[in-house]
């Protein structure tokens, strides 16, 4: 399963003034970006270039700045209407989901301010209120009558996204497809004396997911208070790292090692003992 997504957001300090900023993931690995200066298209990698001059993202490249200067005027008449205070933030997320049997779904949502606003179903070719409120009453409303709109939306989601990402694999697939080994350390903490923590430190691994696990005696440790694992974090190369911390009692007569599984492992797996 592969997401493809925009994310962008634009910051309204007051009535004449709107910031722009966005980027565009396939995965976790960044494709194109917008630049805030003069919305041009910053190009991650030379084959997202290549990737872009094909099918709609041509069009789409070209008609951006467009897109951009109507929704700022849009969101500025609304906040005169509806009498809202600046600053103001729009987030606006939008993409597919590409499933291992071809299939696809679309999907875009609008925020405001941190809160969802909109969602569009992309089926239904209709925008609808995400919580009950006038501002998305409002604005769901004024998106529905615009049908030429909706259509193109419904196709962008529903058809050039499948493609594009079709595109993207074709050019790059050496850097999507990249995989790194994960590095492995075991060491130990004493926070108190009835008390030592075992440290599982995990390093360096693309993709993201990955498995960790303590064994005692060559069993794996259950779930429980005594197990607490750190969410999968971003390292400044691309990669990831976590840490899986048991916390056990000194000398208590069993062995104890970390096991970690990754694709890039293929069915092997890491086991450094503790010890």
């Amino acid at each position: 399963t592969q997401v493809f997504q925009m994310l962008q957001t634009i910051l309204f300090m007051n009535v004449s003034s709107a910031e722009v900023s966005g980027v565009v993931l396939l995965g976790d690995v960044p494709i194109y970006a917008v630049d805030p200066a003069n919305w041009s298209i910053h190009f991650h990698w030379p084959w997202s270039r290549q990737a872009a001059s094909e099918g709609d993202a041509e069009k789409i490249k070209s008609h951006l700045k467009i897109y951009l200067r109507n929704m700022i005027q849009y969101v500025h008449e609304v906040a005169q209407e509806e009498q809202l205070d600046y600053p103001l933030v729009v987030q606006i997320r939008a993409g597919c989901v590409l499933y291992p049997n071809r299939t696809s779904w679309g999907f875009m949502d609008i925020g405001e301010g941190g809160r969802d606003l909109i969602a569009f179903e992309v089926e239904r070719q209709h925008w609808e209120p995400r919580k009950p409120s006038t501002l998305a009453e409002l604005v769901s409303k004024s998106f529905n009558s615009k049908k030429a709109i909706t259509a193109m939306l419904e196709h962008l989601l529903s058809n050039s996204c499948q493609r594009h990402i079709f595109t993207l694999r074709r050019y790059g697939k050496t850097a999507l497809e990249r995989q790194e080994l994960p590095v492995a350390t075991v060491f130990a903490r004493t926070p108190r004396p009835d008390q030592i923590l075992l440290v599982c430190h995990v390093t360096g691994f693309y993709p993201r997911p990955v498995s960790v696990a303590w064994l005692r005696d060559g069993q794996e440790v259950p779930p429980g208070p005594s197990l607490n694992t750190t969410a999968i974090l971003p390292n400044a190369d691309l990669t990831y790292q976590l840490r899986s911390i048991l916390a056990v009692a000194p000398r208590d007569g069993h062995s104890y090692a970390c096991r970690v599984r990754h694709r890039s492992l293929g069915t092997r797996s890491l086991l450094i003992p503790w010890g």
